[in-house]
C-alpha cells in the first residue's frame, strides 16, 4: 500500500533535479558551454603539439633522404670524371699496342669506342707528337714541341690539328705532370679553341695522359721520360659533364654550385648552377650539403641546398593540424552533448546519422573507382541494377539502360547456367574463370565471383569480375615454350615423355596397342661440319614443317634433341607401324636440301617399336627404341628396323667386344691426339701474353680416319674409361705445353675438360699437382672445365676437389652452364673462375627472346659473383656483337676459330 505514492514522487524528484540541473547548466554546477570549450582548447593544444611533432618528424627523414642523394649527386660526378679519365686511358692502351697509330686507325679507334653514346659532353680526342724541332713561339727554356697531329672527330675540330701545346704553359706543364706521374692530369676551366668566338661561359676541360713506346707500362719516372712519344687529350663540356653525371632528381630537388678550389678558398671558380632560383626560398629553412672533389690534379667543390620541406610535403603538418582540430571540434561536441540536454544528445545524433550517409556516399563514391568490375543484379530475371564505372565501361553500358542481364554476359552455357541457379541455391558460391561477352568486341577472360546478398528485404546477386587475359596469354605462352621445342616447333622430349606415359597408362587400362618410331637423322654432322650449326637448324626445322604433311592428325611428333625424332601412334599395329615409317624414310630419302649454294641429300635411320599390353615402362621403351635406331645405321642407314628381342643381344655384345677394346687399344697404339680452339676475349682484343685455347680429344681409327667425339666419348663414358682418357689428355697437354699453337705463340691459359668420374677419384688431384711440377708448367695456366651436370651430382666431392687444385693455382671453368635444372641455385657455392653459357642458348640467341634474356640473366650473375663468362657455339660476327653487347667476357665457335691440330700432333 505504502508503494504507490512512492513512484511518483521520486520520479517528480528527479525531474526537478534534472530542471536544476538545466538550469546551472551541468551535472558538475557549470555551464555546459564551458566544459565544451575546455575541450576544444585542450583538443587544439594537443593538435597543435601533434602538427610540430610531424613537421619536425618530416624535417629530420627529409634531412636524410637529401643526404642520400646530396652523396649519390656527388658521387655520380665523381665517377662520372673517373670513367672520362678511363676513356683517355683507353685510347692510352692503342698507342701502347701499336708501334704508329695512323689517323686511320685513331679514327677508327674513336668510331668503335663510340664514346659520345657514354660521352655526350666530350668535344675531342687529340694526340700531340713530341718533336725534337724547336718551336719559334715555345718558351725559351724547353726546346720540345707538342703539335697536335690526331684530332677525332674531325668535325668541329679542323682547327685543333697543328696547335702547339708547347706554347700553352699551363698545357705543357699539364703535360709534363702527366708523364712523369703517369695519371689523369685535368685542367682549369677554359674556353675551347673550337668555341671561339662563340657566345657562352669558360666551360672546357683537358683530361690529359702521355702517350710512350709501344709495350708494357713504364715501371718509373726515368723510363717514363725516354719513352714519351706525345700527349693525349680528350676535352669536355662542364655543364654537359655534370648536368648527365647528375641524377634527374637532383637537378629538379637542388640548387646546386660547383666551384673549383684548385688555387685556394679564397678565389674559387664558379664551374656551374644549376637554373633554380635560389632568392625565391628566403625565409624557408633549408638544408646544404658541400664536398671536395679531388681529380687529376684539380679540386671541385659542390655545394648543394634545397628546402627541407616542399609545398607538396609542407602541408602535411597543416593536414595534421587540421585533422587535430577536426578531432578537437568532435570533442568539444561529444563534451557539448554528455554535458547538455535530451534535445542535444537528439541533435547529436541526426549528426551522426548524416556523418553516415557522408560515409555510404564516399563508398559507392569509391567503388566507382575501383578498377575490378562491379555489378548488382536482381535474383530471376538478372537484369542489373548497377555497375561500376569500369563495368560500363567495359561492357557498353549507359547509366540510364543497364543491359545486357548477368547471365548473358558469360560466354559459356553451362556456366551461365550455374549464375542463374544461384538466385535459387543462398548458400551457393560460384568464382571461376570464364570467358565473359562484351558486345561489339571480342570476348575477354576474367575471374568471376557471385554472390547472392540480401539489400532491405530483396535478394541480389553481387558480381566482381577481374580481367585476366593478358596474364592468360602469358601463361599460355610460357606453357608452349615449356612443352614445345624452340627450333622445330614440335614436342620437346619431356612433354613427349609425358605423352608417352600417358599412353602406357592408356595400355594399362585395355586400351589397344600402339608403337613408337624413333628416327635419326644420317650423316647430320657433315652439315654442320661443312656448312656450320645454323644450316643444320634450318634443315631440322624444315623436316619438321615436312612431318606435318606426312603423319596422321592424332599422332604425336617430338624432337628429343640434336637430329632425333620421336613418333607416337596409338591404336595402331605392326603393318601400319612399318608402313608409317617406311613412308617417312622415302620423303626424307627424297628431300633435298639447299643451302649457299650446296645441296645435300638426306637420309634417316628409324626403329620401330611397338606396344601392346600392360606392365610397359617409359626408359624400358625408349631403350628399345633407341636400339632399334641403331641396328638400322649398322645395317647400313637409311632403312626402318622393328625391333626385336635379339637387337638387345646383339647390341650388348657389339659394345663390349667393340667399343671398350678400340678405345683401350687406341690409347695403347698412341691413336689419340689433340685439337685445340681459340677462344677470343670480347673487349680488349688479343693479348699479348699470348692465348686462351681450349683441347680436344680426337681418336683415328685403325684405318686412319678420323672418329668422331660424339662416337667414342660416350661409349669411354658408359665402359669408364674416361678417367683412363682425361689422365692421358692432362699428361699430353702438360708434357707438350710449349708445342701447342703452330705459330709459337705462348699459352696464356688452357682449358682442359675432365669428366665427373675423374675428378671423383681420389688421387687424380695429386696426379695434377705431380705432373705440374714435372712439366714446370705454372698451374695459373690451366683451367679444367666441368660440366655443370656433373658439378650438380657430386657437389661436396666437386668443391673438394676444385679447392685442392685451386689452392695451387689452377682455374676452374663450369661448362655447358645453363642445360641443369638449378644452375643460379649451386653457382655460388661452387668455387669457380669462368662460366660457359650452354651452346644452345647462344645458337639461337639471334632469333630466340627467351634465349638472348638466359644469356644476358648469366652474364649479369656472374659478373656480380666476379666470374668470367664465355659463350660457346659463336658461328658468325652478328652473335659475337649481341654477345658483346650483352658484356659476355669471351667468345669460343666457328665465327672465332675453327679446331685445328696441335703443333706436336703435326708432320
Amino acid at each position: 500500500m505504502g508503494e504507490g505514492p512512492i513512484l511518483p514522487h521520486l520520479a517528480q524528484g528527479q525531474e526537478k533535479g534534472l530542471e536544476n540541473r538545466r538550469k546551472d547548466g551541468g551535472f558538475l554546477g557549470q555551464p555546459a558551454w564551458l566544459w565544451s570549450l575546455g575541450a576544444l582548447l585542450v583538443g587544439l593544444a594537443l593538435s597543435l603539439l601533434a602538427a610540430s611533432l610531424h613537421r619536425d618528424a618530416l624535417a629530420r627523414s627529409e634531412q636524410v633522404r637529401l643526404e642520400r642523394l646530396a652523396e649519390r649527386s656527388f658521387d655520380a660526378v665523381d665517377s662520372q670524371l673517373q670513367t672520362c679519365g678511363l676513356l683517355v686511358r683507353s685510347v692510352q692502351a692503342l698507342f701502347l699496342a701499336s708501334d704508329e697509330v695512323t689517323i686511320d686507325e685513331f679514327e677508327a679507334m674513336y668510331s668503335n669506342l663510340r664514346p659520345r653514346e657514354q660521352f655526350p659532353s666530350l668535344q675531342a680526342v687529340a694526340y700531340a707528337v713530341k718533336s725534337d724541332r724547336p718551336s719559334p713561339d715555345a718558351e725559351p727554356d724547353g726546346q720540345l714541341r707538342y703539335p697536335t697531329v690526331l684530332v677525332a672527330p674531325m668535325q668541329g675540330n679542323r682547327m685543333l690539328l697543328g696547335l702547339d701545346i708547347a706554347t700553352q704553359p699551363a698545357n705543357l706543364a699539364a703535360a709534363r705532370f702527366s708523364r712523369d706521374a703517369d695519371q689523369p692530369v685535368m685542367s682549369a676551366a677554359f674556353r675551347l679553341v673550337q668555341r671561339a668566338n662563340m657566345p657562352g661561359s669558360d666551360d672546357g676541360l683537358t683530361i690529359r695522359l702521355p702517350v710512350f713506346t709501344p709495350g708494357p707500362q713504364p715501371r718509373d719516372l726515368a723510363e717514363r721520360r725516354a719513352r714519351e712519344m706525345g700527349s693525349l687529350a680528350a676535352s669536355f663540356r662542364i655543364t654537359r659533364l655534370i648536368e648527365d653525371a647528375l641524377p634527374r632528381e637532383a637537378l629538379d630537388r637542388f640548387d646546386l654550385e660547383v666551384f673549383d678550389i684548385s688555387d685556394g678558398e679564397a678565389s674559387p671558380r664558379l664551374l656551374y648552377t644549376n637554373p633554380r632560383e635560389i632568392e625565391a626560398r628566403k625565409g624557408v629553412e633549408t638544408a646544404t650539403f658541400v664536398r671536395d672533389l679531388a681529380y687529376g690534379g684539380r679540386t671541385w667543390r659542390m655545394m648543394a641546398d634545397a628546402e627541407l620541406l616542399d609545398d607538396e610535403a609542407g602541408w602535411l603538418p597543416l593536414l595534421t593540424f587540421g585533422i587535430g582540430c577536426l578531432a578537437s571540434l568532435l570533442m568539444a561536441t561529444l563534451a557539448l552533448s554528455i554535458a547538455g540536454t535530451r534535445a542535444r544528445a537528439l541533435a547529436l545524433a541526426r549528426d551522426m546519422s548524416s556523418q553516415y550517409r557522408e560515409s555510404e556516399e564516399r563508398f559507392r563514391a569509391l567503388n566507382e573507382l575501383l578498377p575490378a568490375l562491379v555489378l548488382l543484379a536482381r535474383v530471376g530475371d538478372g537484369q542489373l541494377v548497377y555497375a561500376n564505372q569500369a563495368c560500363r565501361d567495359r561492357f557498353g553500358i549507359s547509366d540510364e539502360f543497364l543491359s545486357p542481364t548477368l547471365p548473358e554476359l558469360v560466354e559459356d552455357p553451362a556456366m551461365r547456367e550455374r549464375v542463374v541457379g544461384m538466385g535459387t541455391d543462398p548458400g551457393a558460391i560460384f568464382n571461376e574463370t570464364v570467358r565473359l561477352r562484351v558486345p561489339g568486341q571480342d570476348p575477354f577472360w576474367a575471374t568471376l565471383s557471385v554472390s547472392r546478398i540480401m539489400l532491405g528485404e530483396q535478394p541480389h546477386l553481387l558480381a566482381v569480375a577481374n580481367d585476366i587475359t593478358e596474364l592468360r596469354v602469358l601463361s599460355e605462352e610460357l606453357s608452349y615454350q615449356a612443352t614445345h621445342d624452340a627450333l622445330t616447333g614440335l614436342l620437346n622430349r619431356r612433354e613427349f615423355e609425358r605423352q608417352l606415359d600417358a599412353a602406357i597408362a592408356a595400355l594399362d587400362a585395355g586400351a589397344p596397342p600402339a608403337a613408337l618410331l624413333y628416327m635419326d637423322l644420317d650423316q647430320f654432322k657433315l652439315i654442320n661440319d661443312t656448312s656450320g650449326h645454323y644450316a643444320g637448324d634450318q634443315l631440322l626445322a624444315q623436316l619438321a614443317a615436312l612431318f606435318a604433311g606426312l603423319l596422321p592428325r592424332d599422332a604425336i611428333v617430338a624432337r628429343l634433341g640434336g637430329d632425333e625424332f620421336a613418333f607416337l601412334l596409338e591404336r595402331t599395329d605392326e603393318a601400319r607401324a612399318a608402313a608409317l615409317a617406311e613412308k617417312i624414310r622415302v620423303e626424307i630419302d627424297g628431300y633435298v636440301f639447299g643451302w649457299e649454294q650446296r645441296n645435300y641429300t638426306i637420309s634417316a635411320s628409324i626403329g620401330v617399336v611397338m606396344m601392346r599390353g600392360p606392365g610397359l615402362s617409359q626408359r624400358t621403351l625408349l631403350a628399345h627404341a633407341d636400339t632399334a635406331c641403331y641396328m638400322a645405321k649398322e645395317r647400313g642407314r637409311n632403312r626402318v628396323h622393328l625391333f626385336s628381342e635379339d637387337d638387345l643381344e646383339t647390341t650388348q655384345r657389339r659394345s663390349e667386344m667393340e667399343w671398350a677394346g678400340r678405345i683401350r687399344q687406341a690409347l695403347a697404339d698412341g691413336r689419340f691426339l689433340l685439337h685445340f680452339q681459340e677462344l677470343a676475349p670480347l673487349w680488349y682484343g688479343e693479348q699479348a701474353e699470348g692465348v686462351h685455347v681450349e683441347m680436344l680429344v680426337r681418336l683415328r681409327d685403325e684405318s686412319g680416319a678420323m672418329v668422331p667425339p660424339g662416337a667414342f666419348i660416350p661409349a669411354a663414358e658408359r665402359f669408364g674409361l674416361m678417367p683412363q682418357l682425361d689422365r692421358w689428355v692432362v699428361d699430353t697437354t702438360l708434357a707438350n705445353f710449349n708445342r701447342i699453337h703452330p705459330s709459337g705463340k705462348p699459352v696464356k691459359l688452357c682449358a682442359i675438360n675432365l669428366s665427373g668420374p675423374t675428378f671423383e677419384d681420389d688421387s687424380f688431384a695429386d696426379f695434377v699437382l705431380q705432373r705440374l711440377e714435372d712439366y714446370g708448367v705454372p698451374p695459373q695456366r690451366i683451367c679444367f672445365e666441368i660440366t655443370e651436370t656433373a658439378a650438380v651430382s657430386s657437389m661436396a666431392r666437386a668443391v673438394e676437389f676444385m679447392q685442392k687444385l685451386r689452392a695451387a693455382g689452377c682455374k676452374f671453368s663450369l661448362d655447358d652452364f645453363g642445360s641443369g635444372m638449378a644452375s643460379f641455385g649451386y653457382l655460388k657455392n661452387l668455387p669457380v673462375d669462368f662460366i660457359k653459357i650452354d651452346g644452345s642458348f647462344i645458337r639461337n640467341i639471334e632469333t630466340d627472346p627467351v634465349s638472348y634474356s638466359i644469356v644476358r640473366a648469366v652474364t649479369d650473375i656472374g659478373h656480380q659473383l666476379g666470374l668470367q663468362v664465355v659463350a660457346e657455339w659463336v658461328a658468325d660476327d652478328r652473335a659475337r656483337d649481341l654477345l658483346r653487347g650483352l658484356s659476355v667476357d669471351y667468345a669460343q665457335g666457328f665465327a672465332i676459330h675453327k679446331p685445328e691440330a696441335a703443333l706436336c700432333f703435326r708432320g
